[in-house]
């Protein structure tokens, strides 16, 4: 029996697992020190983070989110965006929380994760609101280049004190790059602007040993050519509305996914169980024979308990006998897990 790092390994490498898991399953999350300072209650006050950038989270809501007006946007002139902006510290944060979770995992069972949110793209519009930030990524690209690579040194800084600190096997990048309609800047603007230092960063993560999974639950398909070339080893989050048969092909195997199932189509009231196993098993039987990819809802969950306990019962059930019924026949991808650059950890 396959242990679920095992399982995770040779989807990776496109051999035959005992099992077609969510690689969330198989993961676990440490508490990262920079996230855990910037929670906010859930009373749907205003609260400023680290970078400056106000926060909400509604009643009822999933999580907070920024609310950026004109009066407390971080960034009103992005002419004059060193004036207000200022990265935080990453150093002298309290590890402590993070190295206990970490040294109770047995790295032969399971991998070690740390969920890295507020990615370039992200960030930008957290700073100065979205519409401001689209017209700025328009109208002065050289300016919004200066502020990404600005951004770009804390994130990079920060993945090296990660690796210090806990070497995580797999670094959990957030940044959603796009809606359920399509990318949310011109593939020509996001190439020019944020693939370059988007690279950088893929690189800082393999220099330090980890692999570089990349969460964006959005359609990516233009630019998924350009997430290879990147370096993102795993697209985490791939939602229905991307042709993920046509994107594996495009990609010729060598993006690793997770994701294929409609949760908001199953998340519902008035739904049959059997519509919901119906689903899951939609994207097995569709995405899994292409090989390197781990069915799952973007998202991981359904919301509505009963739901929830339907999906993940097929899921834990059909990822077995779907492995059993279709041993893999493809070629082996030779998965390569990041070494590390020990220069760049003293």
């Amino acid at each position: 029996m396959m242990t679920p790092k095992e399982n995770v390994m040779a989807i990776l490498n496109r051999t035959s697992p005992d099992k077609y898991i969510d690689i969330m399953d198989a993961v676990v999350l440490l508490p990262d020190p920079a996230m855990l300072e910037g929670r906010i209650p859930q009373d749907g006050k205003e609260y400023k983070n680290a970078w400056g950038v106000t926060y909400q989270w509604m009643p009822g809501a999933p999580g907070a989110h920024p609310h950026v007006t004109p009066e407390n946007a971080v960034i009103k002139d992005i002419e004059h965006w060193r004036d207000t902006f200022k990265a935080p510290a990453y150093e002298g944060l309290d590890w402590s929380m993070a190295k206990e979770v970490a040294a109770s995992v047995d790295r032969n069972e399971k991998l070690v994760c740390v969920m890295f949110g507020g990615g370039l793209f992200e960030m930008s519009h957290h700073l100065m609101g979205m519409e401001q930030a689209f017209m700025n990524y328009m109208e002065y690209p050289d300016e919004m280049t200066e502020l990404l690579e600005e951004v770009a040194k804390y994130k990079i800084g920060y993945i090296y004190e990660m690796a210090k600190q806990v070497q995580p096997d797999i670094i959990f990048y957030h940044d959603d790059w796009g809606s359920k309609q399509n990318v949310f800047l011109p593939p020509r603007i996001w190439r020019q602007l944020l693939k370059p230092i988007q690279t950088r960063i893929a690189d800082a993560i393999h220099d330090c040993g980890m692999i570089y999974m990349h969460h964006a639950d959005c359609i990516c398909q233009p630019i998924v050519e350009d997430m290879v070339e990147i370096g993102i080893d795993i697209w985490q989050g791939v939602i229905a509305q991307n042709d993920i048969p046509e994107i594996q092909r495009i990609t010729e195997g060598k993006l690793a996914m997770v994701g294929g199932i409609d949760g908001p189509a199953i998340d519902i009231a008035n739904i049959t169980e059997e519509q919901i196993r119906a689903e899951v098993r939609r994207a097995f039987d569709t995405y899994c024979p292409a090989g390197r990819f781990f069915p799952s809802i973007p998202n991981g969950i359904c919301f509505r308990e009963w739901n929830n306990k339907i999906f993940m019962d097929e899921k834990d059930k059909y990822g077995v006998e779907y492995a059993k019924a279709h041993p893999q026949t493809l070629p082996p991808y030779p998965f390569k897990v990041p070494t590390i650059n020990p220069e760049l950890l003293k």
